[in-house]
């Protein structure tokens, strides 16, 4: 419930508002207006020592065709109104209160035409009908697919030390001596009888050779795999709850 500047606010702010008998109850400081209809239904006025209290009172059944606007409940009838902060909005339960209190009012517990006790009463808005919707949160719970860490192949160059072990052969000399026999003597006298000779024996052997080759081992690529788990999730939910309120105390409505 607000205030806004239309046609309608400009009229009434700064007129005086009295009663039906004619009693002045003070000047028109704001006119409220119902969010839901966008219609006027409240006005404030200056009331208590020097105009230092802003009542509400309600524009349906007012009169102001004249210089002055007359509403349909006596002066202390507004003066004695809920106390409400003028700061341009009305709160729903400060609204409500001001519905309650001038339906004891405005005959037989109606307000604006329409039986309070008889009609839901939406207290951000308009009368509705009979009943009201109860509301309530539900949880609904899915998954999304979020990046939660790269993974890369890198190949470096290592080096480690491998020991093999190979036979190797080598040659070396060996003194043979054989005796003159029938079979050697014509070798063994050919020749001067006495000289000097010399005899020469090459020495071989075998030594490691090493030789490096480079051959592929294996493939190795990167792969994924879906591993699936399950999660709890907790989260809080609203609802709205109904009780009947009256003389016998305040029940759960069923």
């Amino acid at each position: 419930m607000t205030y806004p500047s239309n046609d309608l606010a400009q009229q009434l702010v700064g007129r005086t508002m009295v009663d039906q008998q004619g009693d002045k109850i003070g000047k028109i400081g704001q006119v409220y207006l119902n969010d839901a209809s966008g219609e006027p239904e409240w006005l404030t006025v200056s009331t208590g020592l020097f105009g230092t209290r802003e009542s509400f009172a309600p524009l349906s059944g007012a009169d102001y065709t004249g210089d002055n606007v007359v509403v349909p409940v006596s002066k202390n009838i507004v003066k004695d109104a809920p106390n409400v902060d003028n700061d341009g909005h009305l709160e729903p339960a400060e609204e409500e209160a001001l519905y309650r209190y001038y339906a004891d009012y405005l005959g037989n517990g109606s307000y604006a035409g329409n039986d309070i006790s008889a009609a839901g009463h939406d207290v951000s808005g308009p009368n509705t009908d009979d009943a009201m919707t109860r509301s309530e949160e539900r949880l609904h719970v899915g998954t999304e697919q979020v990046q939660t860490g790269r993974a890369r192949l890198r190949k470096y160059v290592v080096t480690e030390q491998v020991t093999q072990t190979v036979p190797v052969s080598h040659e070396e000399v060996r003194l043979e001596r054989e005796p003159i026999t029938d079979a050697n003597r014509d070798q063994a006298l050919d020749g001067p009888a006495i000289s000097e000779e010399e005899h020469e024996v090459t020495l071989r052997a075998e030594r490691p050779v090493v030789e490096k080759e480079t051959v592929p081992v294996e493939r190795v690529r990167l792969g994924t795999e879906t591993v699936t788990e399950q999660q709890q999730v907790d989260e809080s939910v609203r609802k709205e709850q109904i009780d009947l309120e009256g003389d016998g105390g305040t029940r759960p409505a069923s």
